[in-house]
């Protein structure tokens, strides 16, 4: 993979952390809203703003964003994919 446009890197997200709903927005330009949610109640799991991205991603940069997300779950202690699974 060498780039990703910002969509495309959401779906790689979305695959990394099924079977807990994953979805994103931009909330500036260098920066995104991500959001870890139970798919059978919706509710959210871990709601993180202001991680740094942009329209066009690497695999680094889409890693990246993985780990921190990955980060703040274990910070809290939340184990989705045991709890939702």
């Amino acid at each position: 993979m060498n780039k990703v446009t910002f969509p495309n890197a959401c779906q790689l997200m979305r695959w990394h952390f099924h079977p807990v709903g994953f979805e994103a927005s931009m909330d500036a330009p260098s920066s995104m809203i991500a959001r870890l949610f139970d798919r059978a109640s919706g509710e959210t799991v871990l709601a993180i703003a202001g991680l740094p991205c942009s329209m066009v991603m690497n695999a680094t940069d889409v890693e990246r964003i993985i780990e921190a997300i990955e980060a703040e779950l274990d910070m809290f202690g939340v184990q989705p994919m045991v709890r939702f699974s």
